[in-house]
């Protein structure tokens, strides 16, 4: 396929959509399973499907019809919030409101490494050298871990102990931005490790909602940043070139709290997840829902788009 999008609910249901028609190709249904399908993330080859199921994580085969994971790793004590694939995907990190991130092994289907991070885990991404993970947390910290030294090698505190709830590095790794539950975004330079100027310069804040922030993600062309709340919106901000962030658009559609978003290879698209049951197919250049993906009987709380290169 070269367009995978896949969504998850409440209902305990991950349903793939060809994108273009709406149509839902296939269902995973996890009959007499219990917890909601919390996080989704596909791997770089698009082989496999990670998806963060209340304390575990089942890894299926996206090519095979079966509803039986190849793999569950279920080492978590509480809600894992995220999953992130290796970019050659040997291995797959998670985060758990149990307040550890986890290092899993995709060749040999074993836990890799724990790092404890202290407080609940609500994010955590790998960044585009492959050799270190950001986190961030309900104690309002984002912080930095070398895979290599295995230590937390940064920590940034910026609204005190407001819960930052997302956190989103540019493909190229020179731009952090975080999102807070009092729906402020805040944006860092990220400077090379052998530079003389500190790793993360603070180049600004602002307030991108009213309400309670869920997600932000820099487009993959890094020219857009995409924020989703609780107040039904989804703002897309241009990035200027000191950083500055501007507001393009709104867009506008879903009912209810806005939960998770996942771009276009190229930028030009964003996919939304909602609690009005709905995913939504947004094109960014006119701002207009272009494909909505009805299915789901409760909310739909997140997403995962791959349609570049495998």
């Amino acid at each position: 396929m070269s367009v995978i999008l896949v969504t998850g609910s409440y209902d305990h249901e991950i349903r793939f959509w060809e994108a273009w028609s709406g149509i839902c190709s296939r269902t995973i249904s996890r009959t007499g399973e219990t917890g909601q399908v919390n996080r989704l993330a596909i791997s770089p080859d698009k082989r496999l499907l990670a998806a963060a199921i209340h304390k575990k994580v089942n890894i299926y085969e996206i090519a095979s019809p079966s509803n039986e994971p190849l793999v569950s790793f279920e080492s978590h004590t509480m809600n894992v919030s995220a999953v992130a694939f290796h970019s050659e995907g040997k291995w797959l990190v998670t985060a758990s409101e149990d307040g550890t991130i986890k290092i899993w092994d995709l060749r040999t289907s074993t836990l890799h490494r724990t790092y404890d991070n202290g407080a609940p885990v609500n994010d955590v991404i790998v960044h585009p050298n492959q050799g270190e993970l950001i986190s961030c947390d309900q104690a309002g910290s984002i912080k930095q871990w070398d895979l290599t030294d295995n230590i937390c090698s940064h920590e940034l505190t910026p609204a005190g102990d407001v819960p930052i709830r997302s956190v989103s590095l540019a493909a190229d790794g020179t731009c952090l931005v975080a999102g807070n539950n009092k729906g402020q975004c805040y944006v860092w330079k990220v400077n090379d490790e052998n530079s003389n100027l500190p790793r993360f310069q603070a180049v600004t804040r602002f307030q991108a909602h009213s309400k309670y922030l869920t997600r932000c993600l820099l487009s993959p062309d890094a020219r857009y940043l995409a924020t989703c709340s609780a107040d039904t919106s989804v703002k897309i901000w241009l990035i200027g070139p000191n950083y500055d962030f501007r507001l393009d658009r709104v867009l506008v559609g879903h009912q209810r709290w806005v939960w998770d978003c996942a771009f276009s290879a190229d930028s030009a698209y964003l996919v939304t997840a909602s609690s009005d049951h709905t995913a939504r197919l947004w094109e960014m250049a006119s701002g207009e829902t272009v494909r909505q993906y009805n299915g789901h009987h409760k909310a739909a709380v997140c997403c995962a788009l791959h349609d570049g290169a495998s």
